[in-house]
């Protein structure tokens, strides 16, 4: 009888020590919480061709090429996908990249560089009204 309460007691406090760690344990982080650079920026479309026909303007603009997919393309290029004079969309050599940036925020830095909001939105910044601001890049 003995024998069975002290396993009870240890699993009781098995599971209290458990309990306390799980409510004890940081939250997890989503993500950086500053990206200025291509590399930490989600969603860039690998294996894409320079001058090649895309499909999304708006969101999730950026592609990359590789050096396996086409000799007109230098790989590790960083493109995005643009439409120009409303003919069908293609790859275009992307300007400097800032990474994520949130739409119109202050981009005093970042003077004709583009950027991803963080819902995938393409972005560029420019000046307007005196002052500098992320706005959308597909219109």
């Amino acid at each position: 009888m003995w024998q069975s309460n002290r396993v009870r007691s240890i699993v009781a406090m098995v599971a209290a020590l458990l309990g306390a760690g799980v409510l004890a344990a940081p939250p997890a982080s989503a993500g950086p919480t500053v990206c200025d650079y291509p590399a930490c920026t989600p969603g860039i479309m690998p294996h894409q061709v320079l001058g090649a026909p895309c499909d999304n303007t708006t969101y999730y603009a950026f592609g990359v090429a590789d050096g396996y997919v086409s000799f007109a393309s230098e790989p590790g290029r960083l493109m995005f996908c643009g439409s120009p004079r409303r003919y069908q969309p293609r790859w275009f050599r992307s300007p400097p990249m800032a990474g994520v940036k949130e739409e119109n925020s202050d981009c005093t830095n970042f003077l004709n560089y583009v950027a991803q909001a963080p819902d995938g939105l393409f972005l560029i910044c420019i000046a307007h009204d005196g002052m500098s601001s992320w706005v959308r890049a597909d219109t």
